[in-house]
């Protein structure tokens, strides 16, 4: 469990450059959730989850993670780090070692574990995210951007988080190798319970992938709901610069034009049987001639 009480942060404080980046923040980030968090850039997206595990301190506020306040005296960040894992948008910010299994070794070796479990947990962590043995003496920089993101993905994984957070994961993908990515970590996110924040600019893959959708806007939380009501609010999301999955405009016109579907129909499986169910009633409604 994560919670943000008035969690206010400020670049450049006392300075001609002062920007209130996050104002007032509070959340509460419970455990095994799947959320998706969305924002223009400048919104503070990126701001707050690099509060999450504390690369970043809050100018003012408390962050709890499992009932402990992380900026108490003696509190120790390192822990905090191996527990709530990163993954930024770029991997080549996050791998240096000369092989791949180098690389994915480098978090277990920090905490401090035995060699033997330190080779375990990358071995595992290598095949939850699709690596085979055969990448283990690559070097992380003559990979395609996939395999990247996989071996950065990988490396937070051995240390054996019980919150992932990944910032544009699919960022410059393919459409089937930014598929590839979330099927494994919606997979991963099933076997180990863990909790998956997932920062996308594509809505498609937040409606397809989460189970709540934090939005942010000027810093501040502008919507915390389900899937299904927060791209009700479409038009106000327009506003905010952002956009609704394809479908939710369908689905709406439909509705306006008095076809009888949910609006809470957000993805293209969602939508098709909406429209089948609402086919059918209507057909049972029509009279035999």
């Amino acid at each position: 469990m994560i919670e943000l009480k008035n969690v206010c942060y400020i670049y450049g404080e006392n300075t001609v450059m002062e920007v209130g980046a996050l104002k007032n923040v509070n959340l509460k980030i419970g455990d095994g959730q799947f959320i998706g968090l969305i924002g223009h850039t400048g919104s503070g997206k990126s701001t707050l989850i690099q509060h999450l595990n504390g690369l970043i301190r809050a100018t003012s506020g408390e962050i709890y993670f499992n009932g402990q306040n992380i900026y108490a005296e003696g509190y120790k960040m390192r822990d905090l780090r191996s527990k709530v894992g990163l993954v930024f948008q770029y991997p080549e910010h996050q791998l240096f070692e000369v092989d791949v299994f180098s690389d994915v070794c480098f978090g277990p070796k920090n905490q401090g574990l035995p060699e033997d479990e330190v080779k375990q947990r990358a071995r595992e962590a290598m095949e939850l995210v699709g690596l085979d043995e055969s990448y283990d003496s690559k070097s992380p920089f003559e990979l395609s951007g996939g395999q990247k993101r996989r071996v950065a993905i990988a490396g937070v994984l051995a240390m054996k988080p019980e919150v992932l957070i990944l910032d544009e994961p699919t960022a410059g993908l393919d459409p089937k190798g930014r598929d590839e990515i979330l099927d494994q970590i919606s997979k991963l996110k099933q076997e180990r319970n863990i909790t998956v924040i997932l920062v996308s600019h594509s809505m498609e893959d937040v409606a397809k992938y989460v189970d709540r959708i934090i939005v942010m806007n000027h810093g501040e939380v502008l919507f915390d709901d389900t899937p299904g009501k927060v791209f009700h609010h479409y038009r106000e999301l327009e506003k905010v610069g952002l956009a609704a999955p394809q479908v939710t405009y369908i689905t709406h016109a439909l509705m306006e034009k008095g076809f009888p579907i949910k609006a809470e129909a957000i993805t293209v499986e969602e939508a098709k049987q909406e429209i089948l169910k609402a086919l059918q009633e209507t057909n049972e409604k029509i009279p035999n001639n």
